[in-house]
């Protein structure tokens, strides 16, 4: 089966324990707004953004994974969706600066080596009312894959290093089971750490 693993991906996002509707709700998207997806996976919220910001909002799809990028574009078309601009990145992400209305990143940090100067990156492509949404695995049972894998941040640990990157906590939901879910914005006074 070709990109079965897109395919389960979309499948785990979708699933009603994960609460994607309510998910989608708190972030209070809406139309003609641009988000960047980053790590898509299967690209299942990124349709969802898409359907959403409608004609005139942009998603820009995200991943280092050519395949699930291939997956999205194929799904975009098949629904009529000319909105998803697919991006693939190694190291450094190119957007347009001030342009974004929300960044969305679901089961990613743990991915991110050096997440302070990451998120310090980030910054110069929100709009100064811009957020960054943050969904990340919690520590789990040793034995779970998260566990054993290390593929999760302790929400704490996600706080710190967002107020360390210029960032404050706005949001803080705890409808998930596995995971926890947080938004920040631009903190108003800019660091300017050299």
């Amino acid at each position: 089966m070709r990109n079965w693993k897109a395919k389960m991906l979309n499948q785990k996002a979708a699933h009603p324990k994960n609460k994607p509707d309510q998910i989608i709700q708190s972030i209070g998207l809406k139309a003609e707004q641009t988000i960047a997806d980053i790590g898509i996976g299967g690209g299942y919220f990124t349709l969802r953004f898409a359907e959403i910001v409608g004609e005139k909002g942009k998603v820009y799809a995200i991943d280092t994974n050519p395949k699930f990028l291939q997956f999205i574009k194929n799904n975009a078309k098949e629904k009529g969706l000319n909105n998803i601009f697919t991006i693939l990145t190694k190291d450094k992400l190119d957007l347009p600066e001030n342009s974004l209305d929300f960044i969305f990143m679901r089961n990613v940090t743990h991915h991110i080596s050096d997440r302070i100067e990451y998120f310090k990156n980030l910054k110069r492509f929100l709009k100064s009312n811009g957020k960054i949404i943050i969904i990340e695995y919690k520590k789990g049972k040793n034995f779970t894959f998260h566990g054993l894998f290390k593929h999760f941040v302790s929400e704490e640990g996600i706080i710190h290093e967002m107020e360390e990157a210029g960032y404050q906590l706005e949001k803080r939901f705890d409808f998930l089971p596995d995971q926890h879910f947080t938004i920040y914005s631009k903190r108003s006074e800019m660091i300017n750490k050299g």
